[in-house]
């Protein structure tokens, strides 16, 4: 098992930042792959960054892309989120995810998540 736990949330203007942690407990030596995802109101949640267990590889959604980095300590198992020139659109429930194999470019479910924690951007 995974245990993941997500900060860093919380309320920024339009243009501004915030970095999301997350925190990994358990096995997590096998985590390959690990990602953030995110649920606006009223809609699906949508894949925003993953990273591989090296961190050599990285992949985002176009609609993040040039804005938000992603990077992963593994001494300290935890995982992040930059996210810079925010936009009220990126006002959502942001996850973490992990899996023990996989590509950044897999489109297999992970299996292990996070609670979420909450971004709102104001115009």
């Amino acid at each position: 098992q995974v245990h993941l736990v997500e900060s860093g949330g919380g309320l920024a203007q339009a243009g501004g930042s915030l970095r999301l942690s997350c925190a990994a407990s358990g096995r997590t030596l096998s985590t390959s792959r690990m990602g953030w995802f995110r649920q606006a109101p009223g809609k699906e949640r949508e894949f925003v960054a993953a990273i591989s267990w090296n961190s050599i590889s990285t992949r985002y959604a176009d609609s993040v892309k040039g804005r938000f980095t992603i990077s992963r300590d593994g001494a300290k198992n935890t995982l992040y989120l930059q996210m810079n020139s925010l936009k009220p659109e990126d006002t959502a429930v942001y996850y973490c995810a992990a899996d023990r194999s996989g590509s950044v470019w897999s489109t297999s479910p992970y299996p292990y998540w996070g609670q979420g924690t909450q971004v709102t951007v104001s115009s």
